[in-house]
C-alpha cells in the first residue's frame, strides 16, 4: 500500500492497494478514501502500520480487539498477512479507517467504458458484511 499526502491539519488522505489480501472487497490498484484519526469498531477496513514492518502501510479487516491491540484479517481468504502470521496489531499502530474506494479510469475511453466506470468506480467501504460474518464464524 502507498499513502498519497498524508498532512496532519487534515484528517483524510489517500492510499492505493497494493496486492489481493482484500479481494474482492478491494482491488490491487485500486485508491481508497483514508479517515485518519477516526473512531473505528469491529468490520471497519482500516490502514495500518504492520506491526513487524512499521515503514509498510497495510489494509485489513478489523475483526475484534484482543489483548494486545486489534485482530485483522484480509477479505481475501487465500492471501497472507494478517493477525493469523503476525497476532494482533497494536492500538498504535492503527492510522485510520477506510470510508470509500474509487478505481482508476482503465486504458479505455469510449463512452461505454466510462459510462460502466462511473457507475462502479466509486463505493463507500462499510462494516460489517458477508465477508465479515463469514471470518467471524471460523
Amino acid at each position: 500500500m502507498t499513502e498519497h499526502g498524508l498532512d496532519p491539519r487534515v484528517p483524510l488522505g489517500i492510499a492505493e492497494v497494493m496486492g489481493p489480501s482484500m479481494y474482492p472487497t478491494l482491488k490491487h490498484g485500486d485508491q481508497l478514501l483514508v479517515h485518519y484519526g477516526a473512531p473505528v469498531r469491529a468490520g471497519d477496513v482500516a490502514v495500518l502500520k504492520h506491526p513487524l514492518q512499521q515503514d509498510l502501510l497495510i489494509v485489513k479487516r478489523l475483526m475484534e480487539r484482543r489483548d494486545g491491540g486489534w485482530w485483522v484479517l484480509g477479505d481475501n481468504p487465500g492471501a497472507e498477512g494478517d493477525s493469523r502470521v503476525f497476532g494482533a496489531v497494536p492500538e498504535e499502530l492503527l492510522l485510520g479507517r477506510v470510508r470509500a474506494r474509487y478505481r482508476p479510469l482503465g486504458g479505455q475511453r469510449s463512452a461505454l467504458a466510462l459510462a460502466s466506470w462511473l457507475v462502479s468506480a466509486v463505493r463507500p467501504v462499510s462494516a460489517g458484511g458477508s465477508v465479515s460474518r463469514r471470518f467471524r464464524a471460523r
